[in-house]
């Protein structure tokens, strides 16, 4: 039967994913307060779920 434990070098790469995500989300909200198109916006916000979803996936393969 396949083991679910990650390796070393597993964990760190899903580490280093989750901290771009998490860049991400950061980024998303630092540019919105700057820009005016909706159109803009909705894709920020789209970016915003799409990295909060991202998140919570990679939060799960890690055990948290």
């Amino acid at each position: 039967m396949a083991s679910n434990k990650l390796a070393l070098h597993e964990t760190l790469e899903v580490h280093e994913i989750l901290t771009l995500k998490q860049s991400a989300i950061l980024k998303a909200y630092a540019m919105k307060t700057l820009v005016e198109d909706d159109t803009l916006k909705q894709m920020l916000d789209n970016e915003v779920n799409r990295s909060e979803k991202a998140i919570k996936e990679l939060e799960e393969v890690l055990g948290q």
